[in-house]
């Protein structure tokens, strides 16, 4: 292959770069081109890609490099063990069609079910990719299988464009202990990641669902703000999209992840294989009517939320039996806000140092939190709003310590419970 590059010292010697050090430098084992890849965007290139993906792993692994330009696939790819497919693409970025390393699905339409157009095998990447689906229409959105699946320890997805995927990241379905995603951009329309069966740390970055990687997106006929399009999209995403959905996973760390117009923003569910510990820093649910939707976690971990930012409500469901920790956030309302947080289940909640604002704006005289079962610690809080109820207990609830609060207005508390309740030194 004319563009196998072996080591650092060949490159230099070898004189001007060629399309695999275009695009991954001198890591390059190989480039779609040498195996018939054609960027034109109308060419399927399934195969090409395939060939080269399996000529690295028979090299023992390395990167396959994907020069800019736009390639069409109608069928699956896999990548080996120990292989990296690598475009352009340096850093989080909008779609442009004119620029970088572009992937056009049109495989899979109407089979969500079916095989993901990726899958990552053991420490194989993704990385510096955008990748599109040229025939998704917003106005009658069709189902797609998952873009991206992994199967084992250390698969990883880095600075990718996913501009309108049906479903995004599937790394739950097979077991990816110690995966990682840095640097993720996109528009996903069912469901951003999935993550379970973790058993070991995974850790996810950078992450931003926005309808604008679709919206601002150089391709044709996008769905511009402030067209029919922009709107079926904004009607679309808060009754169907889960950003993050994470079952069976332990330690798992999310750092400055966030979503808009989600349906449901962050979703903790029990699976076959188990519940969800994690912790969350610096993340954010925004303009959607569930903010966090607590289903499960595990019992001696639980999850913990610091400096997050949640618009607009939180439920912790009677299924839930492990702690859920919120620390220095703040929570804001949308129109159809009525509580902030809803608790219920056997599991301890516990607000420190948050903010609240904004809730009962559907229905006047909503408290901001209602704890129907588990117990709740609220501390150090500030409930911004004048004029409106702050907390009730239900019988349900187990105990209650509320104290060292701001309640503006004077604190409106309504406790219905049997357990042990402690009230003080609140201020207004």
């Amino acid at each position: 292959m004319k563009h196998v590059l072996i080591c650092l010292t060949l490159v230099l010697a070898a004189g001007p770069a060629g399309p695999a050090e275009d695009a991954a430098g001198p890591l390059a084992i190989t480039s779609v081109f040498d195996h018939g890849a054609v960027p034109d965007g109308q060419t399927d290139c399934t195969a090409a890609f395939q060939k080269a993906l399996d000529f690295a792993a028979e090299k023992g692994g390395g990167v396959v490099a994907v020069p800019s330009g736009q390639y069409r696939f109608t069928g699956n790819l896999v990548v080996p063990p120990g292989v990296t497919l690598r475009g352009v693409w340096e850093s989080m970025h909008h779609a442009d069609i004119g620029r970088g390393s572009q992937l056009f699905v049109t495989g899979g339409k109407g089979r969500e079910d079916g095989d993901p157009f990726l899958l990552l095998q053991q420490s194989s990447c993704l990385r510096g990719l955008t990748i599109f689906y040229p025939e998704q229409n917003v106005e009658s959105i069709q189902p797609y299988p998952w873009t991206i699946r992994g199967k084992g320890m250390f698969c990883s997805v880095i600075d990718v464009t996913l501009v309108n995927p049906y479903r995004g990241i599937d790394f739950g379905t097979e077991s990816t202990e110690l995966h990682y995603v840095r640097n993720l951009f996109g528009c996903p329309l069912r469901e951003g990641i999935y993550i379970n069966r973790t058993t070991d740390i995974g850790r996810i970055e950078n992450v931003h669902f926005n309808p604008h990687a679709w919206a601002r997106a150089a391709i044709p006929n996008p769905p511009r703000e402030g067209s029919p399009a922009w709107e079926a999209l904004l009607k679309y995403l808060p009754e169907n999209l889960v950003g993050f959905r994470i079952g069976r996973t332990d330690w798992e760390y999310m750092v400055n992840c966030f979503v808009i117009f989600p349906k449901i923003g962050f979703h903790f569910v029990r699976t076959e294989a188990g519940e969800p510990n994690v912790v969350l820093t610096q993340c954010g649910s925004d303009i959607g009517p569930v903010a966090v939707r607590v289903e499960a976690s595990q019992a001696h971990a639980g999850l913990a939320f610091s400096n997050c930012q949640m618009m607009a409500g939180i439920e912790v469901s009677e299924t839930n039996r492990g702690p859920v920790k919120f620390s220095n956030c703040g929570f804001w309302g949308i129109p159809a806000t009525d509580h902030h947080a809803q608790i219920a289940g056997s599991g301890t909640v516990i607000f420190t140092s948050c903010h609240f604002q904004g809730w009962a704006r559907h229905t006047p005289g909503a408290p901001c939190i209602v704890a129907r079962g588990g117990r709740l610690i609220l501390n150090g809080c500030a409930f911004l709003d004048e004029n409106k109820k702050h907390v009730r207990l239900e019988n349900g609830v187990l105990s209650a310590a509320i104290f060292g609060n701001q309640f503006t207005g004077g604190a409106k508390i309504e406790n219905q419970s049997q357990g042990r309740v402690e009230i003080g030194l609140n201020i207004e």
